[in-house]
């Protein structure tokens, strides 16, 4: 324990409290009392300071000048004495630092979160009336600056927010404000340090651990702010402070005589009820600053990937103009992989909502088509966005038969539960554009050059179960669909055929040679067939298909039998050059051990010989 802490008791401080209150001869008592308002003083006797020093705050506040008075407007009045000036001066100072060990208590891993739940509610106390009863944003941007750059864990004082005041409008208003200054100076620091991000957004930004840190905590603290949704017409809202939004701006506008008396008394009374479509304009716009400062930082990977998961839902419907986004989204978008996919969401979004106009969209959305996707942790979104964006009918038959010839080459190499949901996306393809169905059912000669050699090499395949079953008829040759071209307008998949389905068919998996049967049906009756949800298939796996199959009914099983008890495992015939004999081992025993070892390495020798014959 510190000399402090050895000097006073809890009576004692209890008792200069008392004296603080009662009479200004123990002003003194002040000093004693701020040094104990400390991360290193015990909880009992930082909370005993605080509440002595709160109380005497509240009281003194009102008549206390303000701390960011100009040095120009400083001289003193003349109907006010001096002293009296330079006592309230000093109470100011004190104040303010009060204030700062509040905020250094509320954010250090120290303390126990009891007292930080006291200490920020004190905090807030003084924000609601230490302006003359306005909101008083800098003690509120001092505490969500020490928040942003705190070292350790902010994720109680962050939720404590959350809970208890960011459902007061004036509270989130002001935060999307300290928000977008504090982005806006990081951003700075960054400019200034040369930490540039690289254009093809694939090289990890040299972040130093701190800013790396501040950035994360900006993160949380914006996602934890809940939105203005229901306005329900509305006159007024729920505010923490007793005065609206509009008083900052009020004092700003009369400090520079652009508003006359009757003007700023009537804005002085309408500050306080404001019309919702009022309150929720000024709100997006604040909302809208505060996030596209922060989209233009150097995001870690991890808060990346987390902001482009939740940007189509949490943020774009609530901008003031979401285009805005697009410079950010395409720039993801570009990158490839995971970020590509996480990225399509959202543009997915702006370009069907927003007319958001992305020239290279298909091109790069048919590049992300790899086995990778496939154990992707968010393909099962991605393949719901791939089968929206294949919806439009007005889309190229160059381009959806590209796409089907994709998937169906995929189907090579990727998992029975991936098989199933490129089923699903190519039968929806297939009765969504008719244009595209001769690549499951290409008869001979129905290309244009019928007579030329080439083209009759061009492997045919025929899903037409009615005349041969489940089992397609093929004429092998070559296939002129390029797999590792990138444009699929130069993939030549038109001069192709989907005769990879024809590997589905004997798949070692039931559920996936059962569903590709569907694409033997002529999906151009579109009354008799329907297009499937991907939905359903999209979280497919391995547990998953074998939990179905363990549900499933079936009437007849397939049972192993043998007319014949067999002698061997194999059959001579299966290996051809190789014996499967059982020699008892007491004929071997029988002689002496030279002789066993030497019949022993003459049978070695002679399959040996036979081995070599039959190669």
């Amino acid at each position: 324990m510190t000399k402090k802490e050895v000097k006073y008791t809890i009576s004692e401080l209890k008792t200069l409290g008392h004296q603080l209150l009662s009479s200004r001869n123990h002003i003194n008592n002040l000093p004693i009392l701020l040094t104990f308002v400390s991360p290193t003083s015990p909880p009992t006797h930082v909370l005993e300071s605080l509440l002595s020093l709160q109380s005497f705050f509240l009281t003194v506040l009102p008549d206390l000048p303000s701390s960011s008075l100009p040095k120009s407007s400083s001289k003193i009045d003349a109907t006010e004495d001096q002293a009296e000036f330079i006592y309230k001066t000093w109470l100011r100072s004190k104040f303010d630092e009060f204030m700062n060990s509040l905020i250094d208590v509320s954010v250090s891993p120290k303390i126990d979160e009891t007292l930080k739940e006291v200490v920020l509610d004190t905090i807030m106390e003084f924000v609601k009336v230490g302006n003359g009863g306005r909101f008083h944003s800098a003690i509120y941007h001092r505490l969500l600056h020490s928040i942003v750059h705190s070292t350790g864990s902010v994720d109680f004082p962050v939720d404590l927010l959350a809970s208890k005041y960011f459902k007061y409008i004036d509270v989130r208003y002001f935060t999307y404000i300290s928000l977008e200054k504090l982005t806006r100076t990081l951003e700075g620091k960054n400019i200034s340090e040369d930490r540039v991000q690289s254009k093809d957004g694939t090289e990890e930004i040299p972040l130093s651990s701190s800013m790396e840190h501040a950035i994360q905590n900006i993160y949380y603290i914006i996602s934890h702010i809940p939105v203005l949704e229901c306005l329900d017409n509305k006159s007024d809202f729920e505010m923490w402070s007793t005065s609206g939004i509009l008083s900052k701006e009020n004092d700003h506008k009369q400090s520079s005589g652009d508003v006359d008396a009757d003007q700023l008394k009537t804005k002085k009374h309408n500050s306080n009820v404001l019309s919702a479509g009022s309150m929720a304009k000024r709100m997006k716009l604040k909302f809208t600053k505060a996030w596209i400062s922060y989209l233009r930082l150097p995001l870690p990977l991890d808060v990346y990937k987390e902001v482009l998961v939740n940007l189509h839902e949490a943020v774009i419907p609530h901008l003031s103009n979401p285009i805005m986004l697009c410079d950010f989204l395409t720039r993801s978008y570009d990158i490839g992989g995971v970020v590509s996919v996480m990225a399509l969401s959202s543009l997915y979004v702006l370009m069907t909502k927003y007319g958001l106009e992305y020239p290279n969209f298909y091109e790069k959305l048919y590049a992300l088509l790899t086995p990778p996707i496939f154990m992707a942790k968010h393909r099962a979104k991605f393949f719901q966005l791939l089968d929206s964006c294949l919806k439009s009918p007005l889309l190229p038959a160059y381009l959806a038969a590209s796409f089907a010839k994709k998937l169906s080459r995929l189907l090579l190499s990727v998992p029975p539960s991936g098989a199933l949901v490129i089923t699903a996306l190519i039968h929806n393809l297939l009765r969504r554009h008719p244009s595209i169905n001769c690549l499951v059912h290409w008869e001979d000669g129905d290309k244009e050059g019928k007579g030329d050699p080439e083209s009759e090499e061009v492997i045919t395949v025929n899903l037409d179960t009615s005349k041969s079953g489940s089992m397609p008829c093929q004429k092998l040759g070559i296939d002129r669909f390029n797999n590792e071209e990138t444009n699929p307008k130069k993939s030549n998949a038109l001069r192709s055929s989907l005769w990879e389905i024809d590997t589905v068919l004997h798949h070692y998996c039931p559920p996936a040679s059962r569903f590709a049967l569907s694409l033997g049906n002529d999906l151009t009756v579109r009354a008799k067939t329907s297009e499937f949800n991907v939905k359903d298939f999209s979280h497919g796996s391995y547990a998953t298909i074998f939990g179905e199959e363990m549900r499933r009914r079936v009437k007849q099983v397939p049972l192993a039998f043998y007319k014949a008890t067999p002698s061997s495992l194999f059959s001579d015939t299966d290996f051809a050059g190789w014996t499967f004999q059982y020699e008892d081992n007491q004929q071997i025993n029988s002689s002496n051990g030279e002789s066993a070892t030497e019949d022993l390495l003459e049978h070695q020798d002679s399959a040996k010989r036979q081995r070599t014959e039959c190669s």
